[in-house]
C-alpha cells in the first residue's frame, strides 16, 4: 500500500479559456473543481487504477469540508485530520497551447500539535489492517508558518518505522529533507536547479544535479522535465525517457500522477519510469486536474513512451 501525506491540500478549480488577456473580461470554455494537493493527486491517481493507497488529508473550514466531500464522493481511501484554520482554495487557467497559470492560495498554518497528530494518524495507517505501507509520499507546499525542516523531521520518523519515503517539494524543505536521506525526492527542474545552484539547460545537467542531491543524502532522484520527459538516477544506473503529448489539455496534477506512475510499477529502473512517464502523459491530455486511469493510459500509442540512457548533450526544450 501508498500512504500519501499532503500538509496543504486545496480545492483546485480549473477554468479553460481561449487566451489570457489581462484587464480583459474573459469567457470560460469550461470549467472544472477537482480536490487538490500533490499527495491528494497522487492517491488519486492510484485509485484510478487500482493500486492501494491511503490519504492523510488535514481539512478545516467549508473549503475543508467540500474537499473532503468531493474526495468521498470519489471513492478516495482516506483518513482525515480535522485542523484550526481554513482549507486553501487555488485557481488555475488553462489555456489550449497547454499554457497554465495558476494562482495558489498560501494556506493555513498548522500548530506543532496539530503536526504531531498527523504524523500519528500516517503512522497508524501504515501499520494497520493486513497490508501495511510499503511507501510513504510526503508531498507539496508548506503551509505558512511551518518550519522548513518539517519533512525531515517526518522522514526520520517514517523511516525509522521502515517505511520507504517519497518527498515531492522545492525551496527550502526540499534542501533540509536531504539530510533525513529520503529514499526518492521528485523534483522538477527549476527546484532541481534551485536546490543545487546550477542552470538546467541539458540532460547532462540534470544528471549532474540529480547526482549532487544523491550525494547530500538522497537515494535516488526522480526528475520531471514537463514536455522534455524525465531523469532517473538511481545508485544502479541513469535513465531518461519521454512521452510527447501533441494536444495537451492541462498539466495540472501531470507530476503527481507521474509520481503515482512510478511507485506502482515498482518505485525503481526504467520499467518503472516509463509507467511514470505513460500516467504523466495521460494526465496532460485530461482537463483540470483529473487523474488518467487504465482507459486514458491505454490510450497512448505504443511508441509514444521511451526510456534509455541519458543522451548529456540533449538540450532541454522547455524553459
Amino acid at each position: 500500500m501508498i500512504l500519501t501525506l499532503t500538509l496543504n491540500p486545496s480545492l483546485d478549480r480549473t477554468i479553460e479559456i481561449s487566451a489570457l488577456d489581462r484587464g480583459a473580461v474573459i469567457r470560460a470554455a469550461a470549467a472544472h473543481l477537482d480536490p487538490g494537493g500533490k499527495g491528494v493527486n497522487v492517491s488519486r491517481a492510484l485509485l484510478a487504477n487500482a493500486v492501494a493507497s491511503r490519504a492523510v488529508v488535514p481539512f478545516g473550514g467549508d473549503e475543508g469540508r467540500q474537499l473532503v466531500r468531493l474526495l468521498a464522493a470519489e471513492g478516495l481511501d482516506m483518513i482525515t485530520v480535522p485542523v484550526a484554520g481554513p482549507t486553501r482554495s487555488n485557481v488555475t487557467l488553462a489555456e489550449p497551447d497547454g499554457t497554465v497559470t495558476k494562482i495558489n492560495e498560501p494556506g493555513t498554518a498548522l500548530a506543532q500539535d496539530e503536526l504531531d497528530t498527523i504524523a500519528d494518524a500516517v503512522l497508524k495507517a501504515a501499520h494497520s489492517g493486513v497490508q501495511g505501507a510499503d511507501w510513504v509520499v510526503a508531498s507539496g507546499s508548506l503551509p505558512p508558518q511551518v518550519p522548513a525542516d518539517v519533512y525531515a523531521t517526518l522522514c526520520r520518523r517514517f523511516a525509522g518505522a521502515g517505511i520507504h519515503v517519497a518527498v515531492d517539494t522545492s525551496g527550502p524543505a526540499l534542501s533540509r529533507v536531504l539530510d533525513a536521506a529520503p529514499a526518492l525526492v521528485k523534483p522538477n527542474a527549476e527546484e532541481l536547479s534551485a536546490a543545487t545552484g546550477m542552470p538546467i539547460r541539458c540532460v547532462g545537467d540534470v544528471v549532474k544535479a540529480a547526482g549532487m542531491l544523491r550525494a547530500a543524502g538522497a537515494r535516488a532522484v526522480l526528475a520531471s522535465l514537463g514536455a522534455d520527459g524525465a531523469v532517473l538516477v538511481e545508485p544502479d544506473g541513469s535513465w531518461y525517457g519521454e512521452a510527447p503529448v501533441t494536444e495537451p489539455r492541462s498539466s495540472v496534477g501531470a507530476g503527481d500522477a507521474m509520481l503515482a506512475g512510478f511507485l506502482a510499477g515498482g518505485g525503481r529502473g526504467p520499467g518503472a519510469l516509463a509507467q511514470a512517464l505513460a500516467w504523466g502523459a495521460a494526465a496532460v491530455r485530461m482537463p483540470g486536474s483529473r487523474m488518467p486511469g487504465p482507459a486514458d493510459v491505454a490510450g497512448l500509442d505504443p511508441g509514444d513512451v521511451t526510456v534509455g540512457a541519458p543522451d548529456p548533450a540533449r538540450l532541454l526544450a522547455s524553459p
